[in-house]
């Protein structure tokens, strides 16, 4: 296969690598597992086979996640969020309005929020070797102890030691003839290093994208190897129950890993289904109905007994104030205002960690104005309704925000788990029942939050 050319989209001040291969009619977008180098990949021989087959079919556009192969290299780990404007900045580099998503591994759960967030833009989505969670939970019993992940940390920090122990790291990972073996040890030594694998490591081990799955309303592809000893089938079978357009296929003698002997029956399965989705109208664009979103209640503590307080014309000259400085914090954090009632402001975002962002800038800069107010955050499937959204997810925002204390940016469990690597931090609140909403949340004030803008 001839190695296309290499190019860079930039997503904010940070350059992203990317290939463009095929003439398809239809755009897909690989998005890559824990390291990738998009240059190096075509040296695996069961990895070129597989690009090959499926660049005849589509217009294949590959790239590298920031901080790993050819983009740019970053402190930490990009956040879920972070990537999903990385992928749309590669995709209005190359002129793609909408495409067909496939994720392996890691990179499954981007794909997932991805697809429920910006439905226009995803005609369908593929998942290989995927998981929505990694680690153990009560509901979820697929996942690692902190032991293991521990282990498993250790394990792939191995690639970076002796060739012998390296390979024997990489074995771990799926199934390899000896020239596999050799390349994969490269890719993973060139894509990457010892900080930014463990801050992958780190940041892997917070995601928890079960709630959003859902709200994936896409045709859905759910490809899982026999013989993948990472992530056990049953996960795969867990996802397909969750997802109303999901189809499983489990492909015999696969590992977590592509290689040579499943490349082509993995190819021949995406081409089927992505095929199926393009006769069906699948890339046709159209308004989504039901979209991800995170959304934003605002309101000021005590505004009654402030407006007693200050008179009526005074207390206009303070909610154009308060108004101008969340308006300007809406815009700095890309904030979609949807609605203001009084000295409320209703907002939805399409990150929660720029949401959460805002709501923290809010509630500092607020202060000058000698009052305070305090903010509820809730991520989930809305109604889209002439441009504004509904539905229960809004309801639930709007309860959160009624049980925040002045000053405080209290977000739901949703929100908390979708912010991985971001470097927010949260204080448990414990479990509230939020008034007219079925069962119990658990909510968290937020502690600590970056400020800068994204």
């Amino acid at each position: 296969m001839e190695v296309p050319e290499v190019r860079y989209a930039k997503s904010g001040d940070v350059n992203i690598a990317y290939q463009v291969s095929g003439e398809g009619p239809f755009d897909l977008v690989l998005v890559p597992g824990f390291v990738s180098h998009v240059e190096f990949e075509g040296s695996l021989p069961g990895f070129a086979r597989f690009l090959e087959r499926v660049a005849s079919f589509s217009r294949l556009i590959r790239l590298d996640k920031r901080g790993t192969g050819m983009s740019d290299r970053v402190s930490g780990a990009p956040t879920l969020e972070t990537r999903m404007d990385d992928v749309r900045a590669v995709m209005d580099a190359v002129g793609s309005r909408r495409a067909a998503f496939y994720g392996a591994s890691e990179g499954a759960a981007m794909c997932i929020l991805f697809a429920a967030t910006y439905p226009e833009r995803t005609a369908a989505l593929v998942v290989r070797s995927a998981y929505p969670r990694r680690m153990w939970a009560p509901d979820y019993p697929w996942g690692l102890t902190e032991e293991a992940y521990e282990r498993e940390v250790e394990r792939d920090l191995r690639i970076f030691s002796a060739r012998d122990r390296a390979s024997e790291a990489v074995r771990a990972l799926g199934r390899f003839d000896d020239e596999e073996l050799r390349a994969a040890v490269d890719l993973f030594r060139f894509g990457s290093s010892p900080g930014s694998l463990e801050a992958l490591h780190r940041m892997n081990k917070e995601i928890d994208v079960r709630h959003v799955l859902p709200a994936v309303r896409v045709p859905t592809l759910i490809l899982h190897g026999s013989e993948d000893t990472i992530v056990p089938v049953d996960v795969a079978r867990y996802m397909s129950s969750r997802i109303p357009m999901a189809r499983l296929v489990e492909i015999p003698g696969a590992g977590h890993l592509l290689h040579r002997e499943s490349a082509a029956a993995i190819a021949a399965e995406v081409e089927r289904f992505l095929k199926d989705v393009w006769d069906a109208g699948g890339w046709e664009e159209g308004e989504p109905d039901r979209v991800l979103a995170t959304v934003l209640f605002t309101d000021i503590v005590a505004s009654t007994a402030k407006a007693t307080q200050l008179g009526d014309r005074a207390w206009r000259e303070l909610l154009e104030r308060h108004h101008a400085l969340i308006r300007r914090q809406l815009v700095r954090f890309r904030g979609a205002e949807l609605d203001v009632a009084g000295d409320g402001f209703f907002a939805r975002f399409d990150g929660p960690a720029r949401a959460i962002r805002c709501a923290c800038a809010i509630t500092e800069s607020v202060r000058e104005l000698g009052v305070e107010v305090r903010a509820g955050l809730h991520t989930g499937e809305c109604e889209v309704m002439d441009g504004k959204v509904g539905g229960i997810a809004v309801h639930i925002g709007a309860r959160i925000a009624k049980e925040a204390q002045p000053g405080e940016v209290l977000v739901s469990s949703t929100v908390k788990d979708l912010v991985a690597g971001s470097g927010i931090q949260f204080e448990d609140r414990g479990v509230a029942e939020l008034k007219g909403i079925p069962g119990e949340w658990r909510l968290y004030a937020v502690a600590t939050a970056l400020a800068a803008a994204s």
